[in-house]
């Protein structure tokens, strides 16, 4: 599956900045929508080490309202976590209806990073293809806007950035020894996305694979998604801010028109 993605697509230059603001700007009445509506909205990320999830996920609160979102950035479970069923932690941080709750990696490391590294039996996450989907249908139901994104990277690429972030001071603590590591094991875990996508790629939580070796383009497509199926759950068109905007604009200055125009003339005398 992931070998049939054309990783060449590419957005950068002037008309990224303008697509990432168009964007932007309809994701911030979305967003608004969200709240008034009262829907809650999750929001996943996963996908190559490298890929761009950081920076993606940056670009969708960049302009929205703060008290509205909340970024969870999920590793190795700890404590009362990883005492219970590895739901169990996202259970307990699913968003409040009005807000949204972005997860920077999420449920599906049961059937990865678990899966290969070996910290769960074939059993188990052979049986967390079905809870996943029975959990996202629950959320669903219930009435979630459910957004699943996976970034793929070209292994070429990964490398490229992998050696960027090494020479670069202010970036190198991005990369550590266990990025190289599950580089190395490239092939299983590709496998093991391959059959993630297969099989949680539901009609009502379906996954959405980015192209992302051009990070502008990644991006870009994240957020015109997000708004593409916001604008359909929420029914609300969100140009029409601009419009109703501009029409307000428009009426002030008819205004100052007609008033300029009622106004008495008034000769100027000279002596």
């Amino acid at each position: 599956m992931l070998s049939t993605i054309d990783l060449s697509l590419s957005l950068e230059g002037e008309e990224y900045s303008k697509s990432l603001i168009k964007n932007q700007v309809a994701l911030n009445a979305l967003a608004y929508q969200v709240y008034a509506q009262q829907r809650p909205v999750i929001i996943i990320f996963e996908g190559w080490d490298a890929a761009g999830k950081g920076g993606a996920i940056r670009r969708i609160t960049e302009k929205i309202d703060p008290r509205g979102y909340v970024v969870y950035s999920i590793a190795a479970p700890k404590g009362d976590d990883a005492t219970h069923h590895y739901l169990w932690r996202f259970w307990n941080r699913l968003p409040e209806s009005g807000q949204i709750a972005i997860f920077d990696r999420s449920w599906y490391g049961r059937i990865m990073v678990e899966r290969i590294e070996g910290f769960c039996n074939e059993d188990e996450w052979k049986r967390a293809y079905r809870e996943i989907n029975q959990f996202e249908r629950q959320l669903v139901d219930f009435g979630t806007i459910l957004f699943k994104f996976w970034i793929h990277v070209s292994k070429e690429e990964q490398l490229r950035r992998f050696e960027s972030r090494a020479g670069d001071k202010l970036r190198s603590w991005k990369l550590t020894g266990e990025d190289w590591r599950n580089r190395e094991k490239w092939d299983l875990y590709e496998e093991a996305v391959n059959e993630m996508l297969l099989k949680t790629s539901t009609v009502s939580a379906p996954w959405t694979v980015v192209e992302g070796d051009s990070k502008g383009y990644a991006r870009v497509k994240v957020l015109s998604t997000l708004v593409d199926k916001l604008s359909k759950e929420l029914d609300y068109d969100p140009s029409s801010v601009k419009t109703k905007a501009a029409a307000k604009k428009k009426g002030k200055k008819d205004k100052a028109v007609k008033k300029n125009k009622d106004e008495p003339l008034i000769e100027k005398v000279t002596t």
